[in-house]
């Protein structure tokens, strides 16, 4: 249980506040930074590599960053009561790195990111069901044309169904605070180059025996254009295994990234 004594209702708060303007900034600069290289720095560059071609809406990314900041307020929410039942020893989070908690470091890793990758799988899959999606994800696809931007831009909703697989996992897995970070720099990385509507990865990745697996912003692009088709996260395996990758995403990666 909570215990929201006035002393203790100061500190949540005050570590809720430190922690949206620390998840809010590191959207900002990861976005930033992408949308400086591939739109300002290096546009002309890689102008041949957009995916969808039709123009960002009117006023779309004051949208995108006012709900990024949002969903950045409620993932503070998750992170203040998982800092708060760690401080009191209900979590499996550790910090001794001594015999097998040294070596699991990179297996527990690789494990939650499989399991969140099942979870949004599905979730998704979920979401795009008419009533569901009108109600909540609408918010997301209201970005017809991905930017830098609208990697956090979700309805708050969606926002809590997105932080609560590892706020639930710190409880039932030993997870170090790298292993956690970790995860958050490949959740904000992977989710602005998905979406920066720029395919960055070079030619042949689609076909290359890892790159394959890998989702990129030509497979993210033909999802928020095509609507029923590649639903993953990080990966591209459940829509290999349930037949949900777009028929159209080989030959549009190859147009892209020709030479």
């Amino acid at each position: 249980m909570l215990d929201l004594s006035q002393g203790n209702l100061i500190n949540l708060i005050i570590t809720w506040m430190a922690l949206a303007i620390a998840i809010f900034f590191r959207y900002v600069l990861m976005a930033g930074v992408f949308y400086y290289l591939f739109y300002v720095r290096f546009a002309g560059r890689y102008h041949s590599q957009k995916v969808n071609l039709r123009p960002a809406k009117s006023k779309q990314v004051r949208m995108e960053v006012r709900y990024s900041f949002i969903a950045s307020l409620l993932f503070a929410v998750m992170g203040t009561l998982a800092i708060y039942f760690w401080q009191r020893g209900g979590t499996l989070i550790y910090t001794d790195l001594s015999g097998w908690k040294a070596w699991w470091l990179l297996p527990s890793l690789f494990l939650v990111l499989m399991i969140h990758e099942t979870y949004y799988y599905w979730l998704h899959r979920w979401m795009h069901r008419p009533g569901v999606y009108r109600l909540v994800h609408r918010t997301h696809h209201e970005s017809l044309t991905t930017t830098a931007w609208t990697s956090f831009s979700f309805h708050p909703v969606e926002s809590v169904l997105q932080a609560l697989p590892v706020f639930i996992l710190i409880f039932i897995m030993p997870l170090h605070p790298f292993t956690l970070i970790a995860l958050f720099l490949i959740m904000s990385v992977t989710s602005v180059v998905n979406h920066l509507n720029v395919e960055i990865y070079p030619s042949g990745t689609h076909r290359h025996w890892l790159g394959k697996w890998w989702i990129g912003a030509t497979h993210h692009a033909l999802h928020h254009s095509r609507f029923h088709f590649n639903y993953g996260l990080y990966f591209t395996f459940w829509d290999h295994w349930m037949k949900t990758e777009s028929p159209e995403f080989e030959a549009l990666f190859e147009e892209k990234t020709k030479s």
